[in-house]
């Protein structure tokens, strides 16, 4: 049996008085947690509870992106506490339905009428927009939001569901504070800072002074692997690191080939793929001037991506504008090369080694360093080489 700590206790206690008896006036709860506080574990122990209380209860658990809905997938079922009834899913996938011509191209992408669950509990919600957030309270059901609120905020707009939440998890367990990842991304959520030095066999970061500092970064890049993520701040950084290690892994053209890491830079329900997932290019050729037919094994899912994707987004700075060209883009899919990630781009996302390259924008203030360091950290499983500025 599971000992929660006390503010486990504590907002386990307060959701399921939500539940019980204020959800009918009070849609929604927030639950905030730092990583290293135990919201899976807690999430897990509330869902057997809310059993307990109705057992024809159909809780949807959904996260933003493919990925994250993946890990949480994985972490639930280890806890074997998803029920029959129970689904766990994009957020998009639970409450989005695609709009076709009369060619039945996918033209938009409009809410379903209905959704079937009896209650929504929403993971990694700091990147949850506002749109999506109105969208999904129109269902009137009752919604258990969870996120980090350490993290950084979606890049749309203002709107930061984890800006102040209800309840908190701000309590490191003892097993987790002794993990240096941890250690670290409380140096950076608190200071802003990473200090240079060796934090244990595979957790360290590089001074611009150490004299193996080039060598090691230039070692780590030309070990690239799948369970690698390496992230940085600006896109222009991100393409040189893509040319970078493509090169050192033998790529002879600047055009994607098989074997290339790729990144989906764009929803599409239909083929299954969303924003922010990460695969490896099975086959490709160019089909015309704008457009390549590609076969792409999605990491972590068992059926392929076929279909065209576009010849002009890789080695763009930025995704293509559907706005602007609309009839164009909307034949296919958008991808890019996927070895380097904008922190941005990488949350919701976890591997077991992460690269980083420190990179502050000029714009940012104290605090969206903070949450944009502590967000590059956390994405850190067993690895963590940082890179100073």
């Amino acid at each position: 049996m599971i000992n929660l700590s006390p503010d486990q206790q504590r907002a386990l206690d307060k959701i399921l008085l939500w539940f019980n008896k204020e959800k009918d006036q009070k849609q929604f709860i927030t639950l905030g947690g730092y990583a290293g506080t135990g919201k899976t574990t807690l999430i897990s122990i509330l869902r057997e509870n809310l059993d307990k209380i109705d057992p024809d209860l159909k809780v949807a658990f959904v996260s933003y992106t493919g990925k994250a809905a993946r890990i949480l997938k994985t972490k639930l079922r280890d806890q074997n506490v998803i029920l029959p009834d129970d689904t766990v899913s994009t957020i998009h996938s639970l409450i989005y339905s695609p709009v076709v011509n009369e060619k039945e191209e996918i033209i938009g992408w409009q809410t379903k009428d209905e959704i079937e669950c009896s209650l929504i509990i929403i993971d990694e919600a700091s990147m949850v927009d506002e749109t999506i957030w109105h969208h999904l309270l129109s269902y009137k059901k009752p919604i258990i939001v969870v996120g980090d609120h350490g993290q950084l905020p979606p890049i749309k707009g203002n709107f930061n569901l984890m800006q102040e939440p209800q309840l908190r998890l701000e309590e490191i367990h003892r097993q987790a504070r002794e993990n240096p990842i941890i250690g670290l991304s409380i140096q950076a959520r608190e200071h802003g800072l990473v200090r240079p030095g060796k934090y244990s066999k595979k957790v360290r970061k590089f001074s611009p002074e150490d004299f193996d500092t080039q060598d090691e970064m230039g070692e780590m890049l030309s070990g690239f692997n799948t369970d690698t993520l390496i992230l940085c701040g600006y896109n222009t950084t991100r393409r040189k690191l893509n040319n970078h290690i493509r090169n050192s892994l033998g790529f002879e053209t600047p055009e994607p080939s098989s074997g290339d890491r790729v990144i989906c830079l764009r929803n599409n329900h239909k083929e299954k793929i969303y924003n922010g997932m990460l695969g490896t290019i099975i086959r490709i050729k160019k089909k015309d001037p704008k457009w390549y037919e590609a076969e792409i094994a999605m990491d972590g899912e068992d059926q392929n991506y076929h279909g065209l994707i576009s010849v002009e987004q890789f080695n763009s700075d930025t995704p293509m504008n559907f706005t602007e060209k609309r009839s164009q883009i909307m034949e296919g899919d958008l991808f890019d090369f996927g070895y380097a990630l904008t922190v941005h781009k990488a949350q919701g996302s976890q591997a077991k080694r992460v690269i980083l390259f420190e990179e502050r924008f000029k714009q940012m203030t104290d605090d969206t360093w903070k949450r944009w360091l502590y967000t590059a950290v956390t994405r850190a499983e067993e690895e963590l080489y940082i890179f100073g500025a």
